[in-house]
């Protein structure tokens, strides 16, 4: 099954898919995750202007955890200035698939989860 672009996505849908990430997996990695896949080998500054909110550091740090785990390949170019690039592996593709269900899951649910949660914020106001 293909990945949804970002840009096709309800907005609504990205932000869910974003709380959920933050409760069940390590946010960074994942948005990370989902950014090369759809763009394929990108430089350090591409992926922090493409990740919404992640600071220099971050990134610095979930790079270097996602190499580390195998998820993703680090080049550097012997230029000046020298080009550092990164793209995933085989087995950041494959963890990529099985986070697409994710995305797919909020955009089905949405509309129950917000229903849901109006009726819950309905109910502790009144409290």
């Amino acid at each position: 099954m293909d990945s949804p672009l970002l840009s096709e996505i309800d907005p609504r849908v990205n932000r869910l898919v974003s709380e959920l990430i933050g409760r069940v997996a390590d946010k960074w990695t994942m948005l990370i995750l989902e950014t090369l896949t759809e763009q394929g080998e990108m430089r350090f500054s591409a992926i922090g202007r493409a990740v919404e909110g992640i600071s220099q550091k971050m990134l610095t740090q979930t790079l270097r955890q996602m190499e580390r785990d195998g998820l993703m390949v680090r080049t550097v170019h012997p230029v000046i200035p020298p080009r550092v690039d990164y793209r995933l592996t085989d087995l950041g593709g494959t963890l990529a698939e099985a986070f697409c269900g994710v995305w797919l899951w909020a955009e089905t649910n949405l509309e129950r989860i917000e229903a849901a949660r109006e009726a819950f914020d309905g109910q502790t106001s009144r409290a």
